[in-house]
């Protein structure tokens, strides 16, 4: 029995600096899903207008607990 090393991915949650508008969640969340900045950005706004209280903790959270990515040379 044999392991193929291609399809195992090491994909971590991590904050995007680049291309951040407050402190990089939903762009690191986007990356590591493979999805659009913007609809998770318009997500997160919508769901802070519908749960306020909820998303800002949530995003507190995220924003403590995410860590930045840093770079491998």
């Amino acid at each position: 029995m044999s392991f193929n090393r291609e399809y195992s991915v090491n994909k971590t949650l991590t904050k995007d600096l680049v291309h951040k508008k407050l402190s990089g969640v939903c762009g690191g969340i986007a990356k590591h899903y493979n999805v659009p900045r913007i609809a998770v950005r318009v997500g997160a706004i919508a769901a802070l207008l519908v749960f306020p209280v909820a998303t800002g903790v949530a995003y507190l959270v995220a924003t403590l607990l995410i860590p930045n990515k840093t770079r491998r040379l």
